[in-house]
């Protein structure tokens, strides 16, 4: 995966992430591969609250761009999404097209509850301080849009 998502990384489209990270993370991820058994795209769901969780790092391989492959995975962490009972889907893009062309919709500073936010803001995880718009994480967000679906 690390292969699929560094040249994101470099085009500085996604963030970087350590392989620790995606060790930790791997339960949350979905992938495609050709018959053959190639990895050529990879997309993540991460659970934030009890109705809402965010679609992480999706990449897909250069030479299987524009064939489908990023929109079955959405479908299928929508699915995964659906499945768990979420019924909102975050993500924080410079993918807008994409994203919007999927119901995602771009979304503006108080999106849930303060009870909610309370509760949130304790996070240490990076994504939600994204969902949130927090200063601590104000470098990873310039330029990107965040984006919201009803499911």
């Amino acid at each position: 995966m690390l292969g699929l998502i560094e040249p994101y990384v470099e085009r500085r489209i996604l963030l970087g992430k350590e392989r620790v990270t995606l060790f930790e993370d791997i339960q949350e991820f979905r992938v495609a591969e050709t018959p053959e058994g190639q990895l050529i795209g990879c997309g993540a769901l991460h659970v934030i609250w009890e109705d809402l969780g965010e679609i992480r790092t999706i990449a897909v391989a250069d030479a299987w761009l524009h064939r489908g492959v990023g929109h079955a995975l959405l479908e299928h962490l929508e699915h995964d999404a659906r499945e768990l009972g979420l019924t909102r889907l975050f993500c924080l893009t410079f993918e807008t097209e994409f994203f919007g062309g999927h119901g995602f919709e771009p979304i503006g500073e108080k999106v849930v509850d303060p009870e909610v936010y309370a509760e949130l803001v304790r996070s240490p995880d990076d994504g939600v301080a994204e969902f949130l718009d927090l200063a601590r994480v104000k470098q990873n967000t310039l330029g990107n849009t965040r984006m919201l679906k009803q499911l």
